[in-house]
């Protein structure tokens, strides 16, 4: 593995390849995943991704996501990412990315907390389109170099500046990479939780870094709860029924098969209904019904989830499918500015594992990948514009010996994340 690099990205999900490309060619990049590349939940995202329409779209916009997320996000930031949206999918759209279009034109599809139709969708796994297409890229460059299943275990840092991360391979071997800037995109929380929608793998490590050595971190308790996953009694990750199928006019019943919720309100909104409605059933799932959405537009949008419930023994086009709620997303984490970067020089967040306040409380529908890409890209252009920074030697900031008990740091780590979780409450 390389020992020093002018640029180290922790995870290969939108956000950290996304940073990666829009730093230019002559920086030398490393790039480091704790699983394989692919296995990123910004590959999992299923409805879509915002873009504002238009200039008398911008209230609306702005309204849903401040109302979303019950008036606790930064408005600043909430402008910032919607004003971006469009220059964000002309460079997706750049980068061969494919949305659904009629006649023409996008198509539009709206999803719960949306006053109207603005998400751009590729069929129901827009997250695969984006992400991969983004990997594609990022493989292609000479300047980037991928290093899978290498876990970030800590920083190298000095006087309240990274200067890199200490890793361990898939072999146990500790080593330590040394850059000028380091960026976290690490993802979010969800390997955490029991029922979860996300990768397991993914378990809050930069947090846990950012706990130890004091970076600032903000809202670690707006952890949001998904309100439909497919329920299952297998273990392992949930899989997600999107919000887009609430949006094209999927219903919820209960046990009698009566619809018990407006099902395109906001996410926290459904949720608690959904957990009422289990208890008033004494069941451990509410119905789901694609009866109102003709069958060809189910078959044509919604593939993917299609044929996982067929797996799981439901025809959705025939049936109802049993859901119930599950984690989903990290509104908190890491404290950036709009710029990405942290409380501690050198050291930058994007996506999930960052909190600019972009979300409030409850992040509104298909704003992640929008949110994502937006700010990774603000990131790049700060790095690019940041003064270089001699990197000290590296017996003065790595110490293999503090890592000989590695699953006991682990261990300690998600307890750590856990319990600010739970102090925030």
């Amino acid at each position: 593995m390389e020992r020093e690099t002018e640029v180290v990205i922790v995870g290969t999900g939108a956000a950290g390849l996304f940073c990666a490309l829009q730093i230019p060619e002559n920086k030398k990049i490393t790039i480091i995943t704790k699983d394989a590349a692919e296995n990123s939940d910004s590959f999992l995202a299923q409805g879509g991704i915002c873009m504002l329409r238009s200039e008398e779209d911008f209230k609306s916009y702005y309204e849903d996501t401040m109302k979303a997320g019950h008036y606790k996000n930064n408005p600043e930031a909430v402008e910032l990412m919607i004003r971006n949206s469009r220059e964000i999918v002309n460079i997706l759209i750049g980068y061969g990315v494919e949305f659904e279009h009629q006649k023409g034109e996008f198509a539009f599809t709206r999803e719960g907390g949306h006053s109207k139709p603005r998400i751009l969708f590729h069929e129901d796994v827009v997250g695969k389109e984006i992400t991969g297409k983004l990997l594609e890229l990022v493989k292609k460059r000479r300047n980037i170099t991928i290093y899978e299943y290498t876990e970030m275990i800590d920083i190298l840092c000095e006087e309240n500046r990274c200067f890199g991360i200490v890793t361990v391979d898939s072999e146990g071997k500790i080593d330590a990479i040394r850059a000028e800037h380091t960026v976290f995109a690490c993802g979010g929380i969800g390997g955490l939780y029991q029922y979860s929608t996300n990768f397991p793998h993914l378990t809050g490590d930069a947090i846990a870094v950012a706990l130890r050595h004091k970076i600032q971190l903000k809202d670690m308790n707006f952890v949001q709860i998904h309100p439909t996953t497919l329920y299952s009694k297998k273990a392992g990750r949930k899989f997600l029924i999107s919000e887009s199928v609430r949006g094209e006019g999927a219903v919820l019943y209960n046990e009698k098969m009566e619809r018990f919720v407006d099902e395109l309100q906001p996410r926290d909104v459904v949720t608690t209904a959904i957990k009422k409605q289990m208890e008033k059933d004494g069941k451990p799932f509410v119905w789901l019904s694609m009866e109102h959405i003709p069958k060809d537009d189910i078959l044509g949008h919604f593939p993917n989830i299609c044929q996982r419930c067929l797996e799981e023994g439901y025809d959705v086009t025939r049936e109802c499918i049993p859901v119930v709620p599950g984690q989903h997303y990290f509104m908190g984490g890491i404290q950036s500015d709009l710029y990405g970067r942290t409380s501690m020089k050198g050291l930058y967040a994007v996506g999930e594992t960052s909190c600019n306040g972009v979300h409030g409380e409850n992040r509104l529908a298909s704003n992640s990948l929008l949110e994502s890409l937006v700010f990774a890209q603000r990131a790049a252009q700060d790095i690019q514009n940041d003064t270089l920074h001699k990197l000290p030697k590296e017996d003065q900031v790595f110490h293999p010996e503090y890592y000989l008990d590695l699953e006991e740091m682990r261990q300690e780590n998600r307890k750590l994340v856990l319990q600010e979780i739970e102090r925030m409450k």
